[in-house]
């Protein structure tokens, strides 16, 4: 390796002496700027390894206009993210996504009101090239600030907040909640349930409307018996506080949809307490097949959506809309299950924890063919129920 004298940090001109061309040429190889010949980026980037040449990321934003980084934005407190291993696979897909693409990734909770601010005034000062924002509410205003900052921003989860519907369109990922709460109330009653009860997140958020929406459609009927609704808030606690609520004011219940598996566990320790089998005298099916899901006593029956791969979607569409030039089809993740931009996949598979490879493998089909498209839209990801011991 060539070294500067004294241990100096290698500077741009000590790459250009090396590789016989011009500052200029090393400045819009190392930057991405175009016309520069292939042979010669070659060069180029050749002296940059055998120096060991790391750009100023400073001098390289004033001549990029770029930061090189993405916020990450999760409207919930650091609390409720720690806990909940949803988000954790969710932010290990978009992590992988932009180390791949060289881009530094920004975390960033709402644990307070005033977070608001502080969140609206960093994103607004140019210190991100974009945002990923997810588990959103009703009523947040951090979508607003992303349009008034001007910020290219994808989301986590169909957008349900004032403004939504209007042009242009939002970016975001989400899987098909709506039919996947079908596939888990219909398993349901293809068993002889006729008592179903269902514990829903927040309703203030669209994935939470959705399986609400989807566990009516299974049932043939838009207003259910409310005796069998309840909120469980996406957590664990909440679910065990809300079976008890369900067991109290239908005791007669032989199912429960719960709409995340962490309230499905939460709904498996009420129902011991109570002690009622599972699934003898009550089934349970819950919602997104996390690690959780197969080490539940029993084994939870659940539906599948895959929350790596969504976040990896939510960033390769970043990167697309940044830098659109850029053929992100040879990324990190060529290999998962990616829907068609802009509408559900409605899908009747049922696959057994054993048998989901090959159901896998199918995604992966779906997702080179979403790949191919040109056109920057929304993505929607398969949902899929998957059966064991516990429905």
């Amino acid at each position: 390796m060539v070294s500067e004298p004294n241990g100096a940090r290698p500077t741009l001109e000590a790459v250009a002496a090396l590789a016989g061309v011009s500052r200029a040429t090393v400045s819009r190889v190392v930057n991405g700027g175009a016309g520069v010949r292939a042979v010669v980026q070659e060069r180029v980037r050749q002296a940059v390894r055998e120096l060991g040449y790391v750009p100023n990321s400073a001098a390289r934003t004033l001549v990029t206009r770029r930061t090189g980084a993405v916020a990450v934005v999760i409207a919930e407190p650091e609390t409720r993210v720690f806990s909940d291993p949803f988000f954790g696979r969710q932010l290990r897909g978009i992590s992988r996504e932009l180390a791949a693409a060289d881009t530094q990734l920004l975390l960033m909770f709402v644990e307070h009101h005033a977070d608001y601010d502080r969140i609206g005034r960093y994103l607004s000062a140019g210190h991100v090239d974009g945002a990923l924002m997810f588990s959103l509410h009703r009523d947040d205003p951090l979508p607003a600030m992303a349009e008034r900052a001007g910020l290219p921003t994808v989301y986590g989860g169909r957008p349900g907040w004032a403004g939504a519907d209007r042009a242009p369109r939002p970016l975001y990922v989400d899987t098909d909640n709506r039919d996947g709460a079908r596939q888990a109330v219909r398993h349901l009653l293809d068993r002889g349930r006729r008592r179903i009860a269902v514990i829903t997140g927040p309703l203030d958020q669209t994935s939470a409307v959705d399986r609400l929406d989807g566990y009516r459609d299974a049932l043939g009927t838009p207003e259910p018996d409310p005796r069998l609704i309840a909120g469980g808030g996406f957590t664990a606690h909440g679910g065990e506080r809300a079976m008890a609520e369900l067991l109290d004011a239908a005791p007669d219940l032989d199912a429960v949809f719960a709409c995340s598996d962490l309230m499905a566990s939460g709904a498996l320790r009420t129902l011991r307490a109570r002690g009622r089998r599972v699934p003898h005298d009550v089934a349970v099916v819950g919602y997104d097949d996390l690690e959780p899901a197969a080490w539940a006593d029993p084994p939870l029956t659940t539906v599948r959506q895959d929350v790596e791969e969504m976040g990896r979607l939510m960033a390769r569409l970043l990167l697309r809309l940044l830098d659109p030039r850029k053929d992100l089809r040879k990324g990190a993740g060529a290999d998962g299950a990616e829907g068609t931009g802009g509408a559900g996949m409605d899908s009747g598979d049922t696959d057994s924890a054993a048998g989901a490879g090959a159901a896998d493998a199918a995604d992966a089909a779906d997702a080179a063919d979403a790949a191919d498209a040109a056109e920057l839209a929304p993505v929607i990801t398969r949902a899929r129920l998957v059966v064991r011991e516990s429905a």
